[in-house]
């Protein structure tokens, strides 16, 4: 299980350092897809909770070292992404299309509406999305396209990122 964690938050780290250098330069009303969301899902959904929450916090506590965002907001929302993840473990064939689309697009509404709680908190130190401004949709739009993809990527990467053998 060590081994999976430390190399999907290697993964998810280099996913987020390419989401804020080239992805944000081509970004759609300031929306840039959260790739590292989506890969810590998949790592989630084909390993189990504990895993899926260990890579959540590792990878949220690194994240929030490289961004501008409390620290612990990151590692927060995403331990308990990767631990809600974890929990359809083999109750759901890993498809080629569905299921990637409908896991990243609930992680991704997930994660804006723990955001939204945190902000109604914290109100001066958390900014939260505007459901009604498009930078929320298209974030949505384009994590949920990109997944299909992005699964098909991590699958070549079996032996390091799915513990013994898949159910």
């Amino acid at each position: 299980m060590a081994k999976n964690v430390v190399w999907a938050t290697v993964f998810i780290v280099i996913a987020a350092i390419l989401q804020s250098t080239i992805l944000s330069r081509i970004a759609i009303f300031n929306a840039v897809p959260d790739l590292a969301l989506c890969i810590l899902v998949f790592t989630a959904y084909v390993n189990g909770t504990m895993t899926g929450q260990l890579t959540g916090f590792f990878s949220g506590i690194l994240l929030d070292f490289l961004s501008a965002a409390p620290l612990g907001l990151n590692a927060f929302i995403r331990t308990i992404t990767g631990a809600l993840t974890g929990m359809f473990k083999g109750t759901f064939f890993l498809d080629a299309l569905f299921l990637p689309m409908g896991l990243c697009a609930a992680a991704t509404i997930f994660k804006a509406l723990m955001i939204f709680i945190l902000h109604l908190l914290f109100a001066g130190a958390i900014p939260s999305y505007s459901i009604t401004g498009p930078t929320f949709w298209i974030e949505l739009l384009l994590n949920t396209v990109l997944s299909i993809p992005l699964f098909a990527l991590l699958k070549l990467f079996r032996p390091i990122l799915v513990e013994g053998r898949e159910t």
